[in-house]
């Protein structure tokens, strides 16, 4: 199961999850059309297995997000869940972009990507409240959006950014614009 799975993402992330067909995935995983189907019905239930690794993981991330303090070590906390955002959205991109753009039909796919984002903009809101920075309505949507359409970009684009250089600036413009840091 796990070979198909991550051979789903491959073929996902170089063909797009419409123009993708199971006989793609398994070739890709050098299996058989009935070791496919003994794991999953079609590609949307595949997919749908692949939301669900991606919501568990944003999820702990979420759960797991420290202060975010105006200080070197709210920066470092921050860098660090950034650091992690990144990651996964790195390893899910294909997933949460046919989610994002629509490319599913099955609701419990959509509803999982729904919770996955709201779940980490309503962290990060409580942690830029506690921080007694603005924390309303639009600077959470801003926020997410930014870090949203940013990991997109990455993804879609193949940008192959030094890691530290990305991860300092981006801690910088999130650290001073949303959590009030000097």
């Amino acid at each position: 199961m796990r070979k198909l799975l991550d051979a789903a993402m491959r073929v996902f992330a170089e063909r797009g999850f419409q123009a993708a067909r199971v006989d793609d995935i398994v070739r890709a995983a050098r299996t058989s059309h009935g070791t496919f189907y003994l794991y999953f019905a079609n590609k949307e239930d595949l997919l749908r297995a692949l939301a669900i690794e991606c919501a568990h993981e944003m999820e702990a991330l979420a759960s797991g997000l420290g202060e975010i303090t105006p200080d070197d070590a709210g920066a470092a906390e921050l860098r660090r869940f950034l650091g992690a955002f990144f990651a996964i959205y790195r390893r899910y991109g294909p997933v949460i972009r046919a989610v994002m753009e629509g490319d599913v039909d099955d609701r419990e796919t959509q509803v999982l990507g729904a919770t996955a984002f709201t779940d980490i903009a309503t962290t990060l809101g409580r942690r830029m409240h506690t921080a007694h920075a603005a924390a309303d309505d639009v600077a959470v949507a801003a926020v997410m959006a930014m870090l949203e359409r940013f990991a997109y970009y990455l993804v879609s684009r193949r940008l192959d950014f030094d890691p530290d250089a990305m991860l300092d600036t981006m801690t910088i413009v999130v650290h001073r614009g949303f959590f009030g840091a000097q």
